[in-house]
């Protein structure tokens, strides 16, 4: 919303020492965020000036310039001469202008921001210009021959006058950043009040008009669709003179508001729309034929609007209608046959309230965001229409020199908005701001035209027409702390409470986590989202459980209509892109849940949000959810080892899909049974599903190669996908974490001389268990040869040994040492 700061300051009565700058911080911090500030870089002399004389003098490149004699202003005048009278010379190309016509002249020094340069005197075309007589398109301003230089109404200034204040060339615009939810602030009424509230100031309503002849019916309405279109007014005013041109200071508003200047009448119309917030049309009378009417589309039908589209209208599509046909598109734009053009004498003018989601859906079907739509889908004051008219024909007789016809139709009325209660402390106690007792929240609610009561210990708070944000005890809350300021709640870091450290399900999680990246594969993160395009390239059978998706309501692709039911979808998605990238060994995993629908699933009801569900309702959404286990799937491309300096490398086969389910069984302490079958989109004979049970939990295998084509995989890819909710169910209680010492380890060497029939696991064994210092034991060599007797062999192990507390000693050592021999002569070892 861009809010001219001239008009603002007329309604709040800002004083000058409040600069834009502040201005525009106190209301980002009240919730309506600048976007930038417009204007205010024009500088340097900039005067009115009078054409004394203008030469015509032909060039040799066919162009003929105006050498021409300037007065602008004793201030700024070369002194007279025998030759020329008092003023400067200035060379210009334009042909609109001469001979005491009053222009607008930028002196040498000026800054036009619209050229982006500063002007000085330079000679051309044979003569020192000494300055520049300005177009519209150069000074900025809108609308009038912009190839043209500006020429001023005479008797509206004097030779010398400051141009820039008397044309508003520097006046100042806030580009402001306006919340859906916000709607009133979509006009200098609703900035307005905001402002006045913010600085504590008085607020001019410009909605504070007496609606005259109330009495009398005006022109006919018949409203058939009251739901969509709850108030519908209309005044008439006739005799309007055509030729009447915008008040200078109304098209200068109109266009730092971000709109153009196009007639008296439609300027009108969009001037007070962007003071009161209040949308309006005005049709030529002469052009409608009968009452006017509201009515939903009829199949066929068509309307070219303003902007000469011809649109095919849809049944749910608003009208405003005629005896002819459609003459509007309510609430976004009116009909091309009965725009107001250049004869128009008598209007009949249109003020109404349509319904918010109405206007909503129309404007985004036809793809036709107007000024009147952004407003009408935010919500507009319900109680303004009557108002609003009165302005649009005031300003019309004012400057249109119309006649207001005796009376007004109004049809319809809004019901009052209901009443919130609340807590009289909710506000200081949300807030957490002790300042805030009951004086300020009723203050600061008032403020913002509220009726408030204080009924002992609660605030019945009713809110204005025009705030449909203010529903709920924490709307009002919001709006007492916007008023009091955010920056008074006070910064406080809550508490941690203690940790209770991972459930069992979160760390047998990291386990398989740490498994499948020990298994060389990288993890990914796909979107949870599918369609049957992306079925038909795994190949699943129309019969197939995986192809029964929960459906969106609103998907973010058509192709991707659902949640998915495999990992296999995004996860060959992902390789696919890789592949694409010049990737030639691709390794990939990814867990996540897949949504599969229940045929007992009941339907999930809708609660409200001005409470928590009870138990009973949360168990019915429970119910209504989809089954959502936890997966993990993966796939394995090209050379699963490298080819490199020891070998020719190895590609993936289907061996290595089934090793990562039985990696992930090893780390879970499951058992799987492994079988052969034949499942979608893995390659007949080469698919192993994996049983936990009895049940089925996943499968791996080699990827059919139409799969693999399908996504743009190379050859012989392998992949696999199990339930992890299912195996890490069946998983065995963890055990207590192993204690890890941080001081140094100890390494003896033992080689052992035993017959040949003695088991080194045996051996090994009964060192380990020699002594409480002993933390591993490992074999590191076997030997059987000339050194060892017949019949006997050599066991070397390599003994590591630590204590948990402290370093151990040599003393330590020695003993420890002594027992693991102790402990191997039970097997009639001896020491080598």
């Amino acid at each position: 919303m861009k809010v001219p700061v001239p008009w603002l300051r007329e309604l709040v009565g800002l004083p000058d020492s409040v600069t834009t700058e502040q201005l525009a911080a106190r209301l980002t911090a009240f919730d309506l965020k600048l976007e930038e500030i417009v204007g205010g870089q024009l500088s340097g002399p900039l005067v009115v000036g009078r054409v004394l004389s203008a030469v015509p003098e032909p060039q040799k490149n066919g162009k003929t310039i105006n050498w021409c004699r300037v007065d602008v202003g004793p201030e700024h005048n070369d002194p007279a001469t025998d030759d020329l009278p008092a003023g400067r010379g200035i060379v210009c190309g334009a042909h609109n202008f001469g001979p005491g016509d009053l222009v607008v002249v930028s002196l040498p020094g000026t800054f036009l921001p619209a050229l982006g340069f500063e002007i000085s005197a330079r000679k051309t075309y044979g003569h020192v210009s000494d300055g520049m007589i300005c177009s519209t398109a150069e000074l900025g301003l809108p609308g009038g021959d912009q190839s043209g230089i500006l020429v001023l109404e005479a008797g509206s200034a004097e030779p010398g006058d400051d141009a820039i204040a008397l044309l508003g060339l520097n006046d100042e615009t806030l580009d402001l950043e306006v919340n859906p939810d916000r709607g009133y602030a979509w006009s200098l009424r609703g900035v307005g009040r905001d402002t006045a509230l913010a600085f504590d100031l008085p607020f001019r309503d410009p909605a504070d008009i007496e609606v005259t002849d109330t009495d009398g019916e005006g022109y006919p309405v018949v409203v058939e669709d009251r739901e969509a279109c709850p108030v519908f007014v209309t005044r008439r005013v006739t005799g309007i003179d055509p030729t009447r041109p915008t008040p200078e200071w109304m098209a200068r508003r109109l266009v730092q508001a971000g709109m153009r200047s196009i007639s008296l009448t439609v300027d009108i119309s969009n001037y007070v729309m962007l003071e009161l917030g209040q949308p309006n049309h005005a049709y030529d009378a002469a052009k409608l034929s009968g009452p006017i009417g509201v009515r939903r589309a009829r199949a066929g039908e068509r309307l070219t609007t303003l902007d000469d589209v011809d649109r095919v209208l849809d049944p749910a599509d608003l009208l405003i209608c005629d005896d002819e046909g459609p003459v509007g598109l309510a609430g976004i734009m009116g009909a091309a046959h009965v725009e107001i053009d250049d004869t128009t004498t008598d209007v009949v003018i249109e003020a109404a309230y349509f319904d918010r989601s109405t206007v909503a859906r129309a404007a985004r079907r036809h793809k036709l965001s107007s000024e009147a739509a952004r407003r009408f889908e935010r919500g507009v004051d319900p109680s303004l229409q009557a108002r609003a008219a009165q302005r649009v024909a005031e300003l019309l007789v004012e400057h249109g020199g119309g006649r207001i016809e005796p009376g007004i139709t109004v049809v319809g009325e809004v019901a009052p908005r209901p009443a919130v209660t609340l807590a009289a402390d909710l506000p200081r106690r949300i807030a957490g701001v002790p300042s805030i007792d009951l004086e300020a929240s009723v203050a600061a609610l008032r403020g913002n035209a509220c009726e408030v009561e204080v009924q002992g210990d609660q605030l019945v708070v009713t809110p204005p027409s025009w705030r449909f944000d203010l529903n709920d005890p924490y709307d009002v809350v919001e709006e007492v702390l916007r008023v009091v300021g955010y920056d008074q709640v006070p910064s406080v870091l809550p508490q941690a409470p203690g940790g209770r450290g991972l459930t069992r399900a979160q760390e047998l999680r990291r386990r398989v986590g740490y498994a499948l990246a020990g298994a060389g594969l990288v993890e990914v993160k796909t979107f949870p989202f599918a369609g049957e395009e992306d079925f038909d390239k795994l190949g699943l059978p129309a019969d197939d459980e995986r192809r029964r998706q929960v459906l969106l309501e609103n998907p973010l692709s058509a192709q991707e209509p659902g949640l998915t039911t495999t990992l296999l979808t995004g996860l060959l998605r992902a390789a696919g892109l890789n592949v694409g990238r010049g990737h030639e060994d691709v390794a990939l995993t990814e867990m996540g849940r897949v949504f599969r629908t229940r045929d007992d699933s009941p339907h999930a009801p809708i609660y409200g949000v001005d409470r928590r569900p009870t138990d009973d309702e949360l168990a019915v959404l429970d119910a209504a959810l989809p089954d959502q286990p936890l997966m993990a799937a993966w796939t394995m491309l090209g050379q699963r080892e490298k080819r490199g300096w020891s070998g020719p490398g190895r590609d993936a086969t289907w061996a290595d899909a089934i090793a990562v389910a039985k990696r992930l069984a090893d780390v879970l302490h499951v058992e799987l049974t492994v079988e052969a079958v034949a499942l979608a989109p893995f390659h007949p004979g080469r698919c192993a599903a994996f049983l936990l049970d009895g049940t089925v939990v996943g499968h791996a295998g080699e990827l059919h190669p139409k799969v693999l084509e399908a996504y743009g995989l190379p050859a012989r890819g392998v992949a696999g996908e199990v339930n992890l909710d299912a195996l890490i169910g069946a998983a065995p209680e963890l055990g207590p974490r192993p204690d890890f010492s941080s001081f140094p380890v100890a390494k003896e060497d033992l080689a052992f001389v035993v017959d040949a029939s003695v088991h080194a696991g045996d051996l090994q064994a009964a060192l380990a268990s020699s002594g409480p210092l002993v933390e591993s034991v490992r074999l590191f060599d076997i030997y059987a040869g000339d050194q060892v007797p017949a019949g006997k062999k050599s066991l070397a192990f390599n003994v590591r040994l630590r204590a948990a507390d402290h370093t151990l000693t040599d003393a330590e050592i020695t003993e420890a040492r002594a027992a693991a021999v102790e402990a191997a002569a039970r097997f009639d070892a001896t020491l080598r």
